[in-house]
């Protein structure tokens, strides 16, 4: 192997595969990787679940493989999947948070494991078909800069990588448009060229979630009450695993008006229910900081912030609490800060850092 050696993880969808494809045309040496992630060994449970977990990925990543003529292999990481993502996921959830599963496979996963596999086997680089660019900026560090279709950025999912990660990643696409990327697929007869991109968890193919983590608990998650801002009983909710930050839809309650879900009490399996208006705050804490862009902040800094994958940036203030938490406060109040989810902060198109949100402070 050449100092130019990549493992590209291929998922069998457009956006790695043309990523594959673009790496070899700038002289690579490309090796295509997928990885086996799904737990259930049963084959036809297997199959039935796409996106990057089923066999069905597996083998539109292989014809890919062949048709780009680069090596092919499936690595098996079922075993770090299931311990930084799927064990994180139903933790968190017990506990009243809402996990971001993307975000974990991305740093611990993705990265991590397929990184050191990929050096181990005398590889120079990682590559991924993510809507991001990486930069090496003045300061000597790398970060991560917003691709060149703000509709497909995917900055905000990737916020966790670490110095050493992204100093050996490449993301061809970044600088494409999705459209530009299909069109590439579409000229190189790549048979996934109009494949759709997968939307769901993808080891939760049917999105219902307390469904998977009654079953993967062994567990029945208890009923309790749910109780207005003011501590009054108004119903009965069927379990904390089944309600986020902001719901309103599939309360079951008949409160004469809309409800929301503001709060989540697992310490006393209560569920909060408030107007739209108490689903706003402009203030949040938030701790397990990675920073990107700078070592870290000193004094107050003004930035932007996204608090979920699809969120429009909000201008605010931050500034550290104690080594590895931080305060955040917005210009305007944001809706539906949600303790488990990541708060990743910009600094025009470059991400400073980000870390997951502990609570809103009122």
């Amino acid at each position: 192997m050449n100092e130019n050696t990549v493992v590209v993880g291929m998922s069998g969808g457009v956006d790695s595969s043309v990523a594959a494809y673009l790496l070899k045309e700038e002289g690579y040496d490309v090796i295509g990787v997928t990885m086996q992630i799904w737990q259930d060994e049963d084959q036809e449970a297997v199959e039935e679940n796409g996106g990057c977990c089923g066999l069905t990925a597996v083998d539109d990543a292989r014809r890919v493989a062949n048709a780009l003529n680069i090596p092919y292999y499936v690595m098996n990481f079922k075993k770090e999947f299931s311990a930084h993502v799927i064990d994180y996921f139903v933790d968190e959830y017990i506990k009243g948070r809402t996990p971001n599963p993307c975000i974990a496979c991305n740093r611990y996963v993705k990265w991590e494991s397929l990184l050191q596999r990929s050096l181990s086997i005398g590889a120079d680089y990682i590559a991924t078909g993510h809507y991001a660019q990486i930069v090496k900026l003045d300061n000597g560090r790398f970060a991560l800069k917003k691709s060149a279709t703000l509709a497909k950025d995917q900055t905000y999912a990737l916020y966790n990588l670490t110095q050493d990660q992204l100093k050996r990643t490449l993301m061809p696409v970044g600088a494409y448009t999705k459209d530009e990327v299909r069109v590439i697929a579409e000229k190189i007869n790549l048979r996934i060229a109009n494949k759709p991109d997968s939307q769901e968890i993808c080891f939760i193919p049917d999105n219902n979630y307390g469904r998977f983590l009654e079953e993967y608990t062994g567990s029945q998650f208890e009923p309790g009450n749910f109780i207005s801002t003011e501590g009054k009983v108004i119903g009965r909710h069927k379990g904390i695993i089944h309600y986020t930050i902001g719901q309103r839809k599939g309360l079951g309650l008949s409160l004469g008006k809309p409800g929301f879900v503001v709060e989540i009490k697992p310490e006393t399996n209560e569920v909060v229910i408030g107007d739209n208006e108490d689903v706003f705050t402009n203030r949040l804490i938030a701790n397990k900081l990675n920073f990107m862009s700078i070592e870290g902040i000193e004094g107050e800094v003004e930035l932007e912030a996204k608090i979920r994958y699809s969120h429009q940036p909000g201008k605010c203030t931050i500034k550290m609490m104690d080594e590895d938490t931080i305060e955040c406060i917005f210009e305007q109040p944001q809706r539906a800060v949600t303790p488990g989810q990541a708060i990743v902060f910009y600094d025009g198109d470059l991400v400073v850092g980000g870390g997951t949100i502990i609570r809103e402070t009122i």
